[in-house]
């Protein structure tokens, strides 16, 4: 009898730790960062980058979308470089969320004139504030062709609008 009731609580322990012991070895999804959308992100000390993405649909010009977490109590500039292009940028990074997109609320994403990469592509971009140490993303680069980044594709910039040149009044002279 003593038999049984010890094979049965044997059994049970068997029993709870199989349908409870993969918990035990494997690793839980939950627990893995990972980003939730088209983007890539990266921390830099107080300043998180999310989101990051490049919308263009020639490969030459771009836009730099993305949204900025900063969870210090004051602003930072962010300095931003990207892979083959001279040119540095610079954005404001206010405490809390700022967002680069050029959507209602939010600021201009950040203009490419140089982009030299074709969608599909990624391409690394750094980014870096005060002395912390920077950190680089592998940036994709999409087309405009999903409705979601339709609005983020990269007009022509501006051309300067030449300055009107006075014509002389023309004067009758009496004689």
């Amino acid at each position: 009898m003593k038999a049984r009731i010890v094979a049965s609580i044997v059994l049970a322990g068997a029993l709870a730790l199989g349908t409870a012991g993969c918990n035990l070895i494997a690793p839980q999804a939950t627990t893995k960062h990972y980003d939730a959308s088209d983007g890539v992100s990266v921390t830099v000390g107080k300043i998180g980058v999310r989101n990051a993405l490049i919308i263009s649909d020639d490969g030459v010009v771009g836009n730099l979308v993305f949204s900025v977490s900063n969870t210090d109590t004051k602003a930072h500039t962010v300095v931003i470089e990207v892979e083959g292009n001279s040119e540095r940028f610079q954005v404001v990074a206010e405490p809390g969320i700022t967002s680069f997109d050029g959507r209602p609320d939010s600021n201009a994403p950040v203009r490419i004139d140089e982009l030299g990469a074709k969608p599909g592509a990624v391409i690394r971009v750094f980014f870096q504030y005060g002395t912390e140490t920077g950190g680089e993303a592998l940036v994709p680069i999409l087309t405009g062709e999903l409705n979601e980044y339709s609005t983020l594709v990269p007009t022509e910039a501006p051309s300067p609008t030449p300055s009107e040149i006075p014509t002389p009044a023309s004067t009758t002279v009496a004689g």
